[in-house]
């Protein structure tokens, strides 16, 4: 097998995968499995959550990124490396990169974070170029593609090559052995599929009595579109909001190990993923990034409206695979939370423009626990009416039908804002 690609990628068994956790575990953290009271009393399961956020790169990706480099020969190191991320395999990257004495360029799209740069130039210190250049990951990667062939550089890949999906997948080894059972579900998260496919291969020799399910962002479901159509496929469009899962095509390696096992796999909405960010922060103290809080926002007893319905007194172990967040999203986060769980909606409002107009509609439209949290109003001359849009937050979600009643016998020309207008999407 060449590390350049020129040969068909052999996927990684789960002997390789013991082997990869043997190999980087001096340069990564076995990170702890911590038992979610806040999940477990909503399931009756017991809920563990692998704390991949505790990695010094606050992310499993480091795992991937050693496992290629260790196995690197002199020749080969000093060829130098490349690799495209969102951020967290750009960070793992990074470090081992320093670490190791390998140069390395990294090229992320510019959608990332800017925590998240700080944090590559951190690790990667002299050792490492970043390039921001690119709209997606996707981008990126036929940018780093592209260095790789005119410069020799080695391609470290996020996911698709068997020696990244070994290093990911030495987290199944950890989850065995820190419990000393099969867990009855492993749910792990997918973006390009890497983590996932390394867990579920490594489950499938050693866990026999676990179930691992996949959980993608329902805006950037790309393993799902190709296990629908039989091969990868580029989505026409992605909800970045899950930026480190938010991957336009799956991996060839990845799809061909994920298809072959026949999975489950489910999308999550990116609302819920939003909520579970707040529950995860303001109930359990955990700072998760998005695509962090992918496998968690999934679990919800029987019966719940969750993507994944864990029964009563079951095992499950939810991988929390990272804690990059920037501090300047939460307004975002907060905004889809709300909007998800049917508390913020908004509209465009015809007003009369006369004394009294606004305060009628505060008075006879909305409820006593309605809160008009966005008002953009422009007064024009020479006209009789004027619009606004109106952001309105409720009480309580129930309360909508009786504020749209309002709305209809109220003489004010009102129209709902639906997620399909571009309006709606200036504000979410």
């Amino acid at each position: 097998m060449l590390i350049d690609g020129k040969k068909p990628q052999v996927p990684p068994t789960a002997a390789e995968i013991r082997e990869a956790a043997s190999r980087i575990q001096p340069k990564v953290v076995s990170t702890p499995l911590h038992i979610s009271e806040r999940l477990s009393a909503a399931t009756g399961a017991t809920v563990y959550l692998k704390r991949e956020d505790l990695q010094a790169v606050r992310s499993y990706k480091v795992r991937g990124a050693f496992n290629f480099m260790l196995q690197l020969t002199p020749e080969e190191r000093a060829r130098g490396v490349v690799a495209a991320s969102a951020g967290n395999h750009a960070q793992g990257f990074a470090q081992a990169c320093n670490d190791l004495g390998i140069d390395g360029r990294i090229i992320v799209p510019r959608t990332t974070p800017q925590q998240k740069i700080q944090r590559i130039r951190h690790f990667g210190g002299e050792r490492v170029t970043v390039q921001i250049e690119g709209s997606t990951y996707d981008d990126s990667s036929a940018l780093a593609k592209r260095y790789a062939e005119r410069t020799g550089a080695l391609m470290v890949s996020a996911f698709d090559h068997p020696r990244t999906i070994a290093g990911q997948g030495t987290i199944g080894v950890e989850i065995r052995d820190q419990l000393g059972y099969d867990p009855d579900y492993i749910v792990v998260p997918i973006g390009g599929g890497g983590v996932l496919a390394g867990i579920a291969e490594y489950a499938r020799e050693a866990m026999p009595n676990t179930k691992v399910i996949g959980m993608e962002p329902a805006g950037a479901a790309s393993m799902i579109a190709a296990c629908s159509a039989g091969k990868p496929v580029e989505l026409p469009e992605i909800d970045s909001f899950a930026d480190g899962a938010a991957v336009r095509r799956a991996g060839d390696v990845t799809y061909q190990m994920i298809s072959g096992m026949d999975l489950e796999l489910h999308p999550v909405p990116e609302g819920r993923i939003a909520k579970e960010m707040l529950d995860l922060y303001q109930v359990d103290g955990i700072i998760a990034e998005p695509a962090g809080a992918i496998a968690s926002a999934s679990v919800g007893p029987e019966g719940s409206f969750a993507p994944l319905e864990v029964p009563a007194g079951s095992s499950v172990v939810c991988v929390l695979t990272g804690g990059n967040n920037d501090i300047s999203r939460y307004s975002e986060i907060l905004e889809r939370s709300l909007v998800w769980e049917g508390l913020k909606h908004y509209f465009i409002v015809n007003f009369p423009q006369e004394p009294g107009a606004l305060r009628r509609f505060l008075d006879e439209v909305l409820g006593p626990d309605d809160d008009v949290a966005l008002f953009e109003y422009m007064k024009r001359s020479g006209r009789e009416t004027g619009p606004a849009f109106v952001g309105i937050t409720l009480g309580n979600a129930a309360d909508l039908p009786g504020l749209l009643q309002r709305m209809d016998e109220s003489p004010l020309e009102i129209e709902k804002v639906g997620e399909d207008s571009p309006l709606f999407h200036m504000f979410v």
